[in-house]
């Protein structure tokens, strides 16, 4: 990588991170992510301690719920000015699909860095990984901005986007 590249994709990144509209969203996100968590360890405890479903069963029957609520919170605060505040099939089996890909990098994550550092702290990272991976699905792809692309809002980074300048 040039050093021309690196400034390049530095100063995007730089633009992504003061675009306040981002911020808020990740925010926004991340709050609906704390409740879906709450959700998700309530059911999973409700299924499993009271209603006696194996682990596997209870767990899988958990992220749905949560997953669910996801998409609807996300779709009418997160991102309601893209989703037009209106729940489609097809939105929620995209947000359902870049859900399941957090849940595979959390898991990578974990297993992976569980061999160098102890579980819990692993769980953690695996947690901010899995955030910024659905995250970065959610508002990239399935929720993105269909405005026009030469409008200086319908973009935090510089004309051109991420070709110019080599990146």
């Amino acid at each position: 990588m040039t050093i021309e590249t690196r400034n390049g994709l530095f100063d995007r990144v730089r633009a992504l991170l003061r675009d306040r509209t981002l911020l808020l969203k990740a925010t926004s996100f991340a709050c609906i992510g704390a409740v879906n968590t709450v959700v998700d360890f309530g059911v999973f405890s409700l299924a499993y301690l009271y209603l006696g479903l194996p682990i596997i069963v209870a767990n899988v029957l958990s992220w749905g719920v949560a997953v669910s609520g996801s998409y609807v919170m996300n779709s009418l605060i997160t991102f309601a000015a893209e989703s037009q505040r209106k729940l489609r099939a097809k939105a929620y089996a995209g947000f359902v699909g870049s859900q399941i890909g957090g849940l595979v990098a959390n898991t990578a994550t974990v297993v992976a860095a569980s061999y160098v550092m102890p579980v819990p702290i692993a769980k953690v990272l695996a947690i901010g990984v899995s955030f910024l991976v659905n995250f970065s699905l959610s508002h990239f792809l399935l929720f993105r901005s269909h405005g026009r692309k030469d409008s200086p809002r319908a973009s935090p980074l510089p004309r051109g986007g991420w070709s110019e300048g080599g990146g």
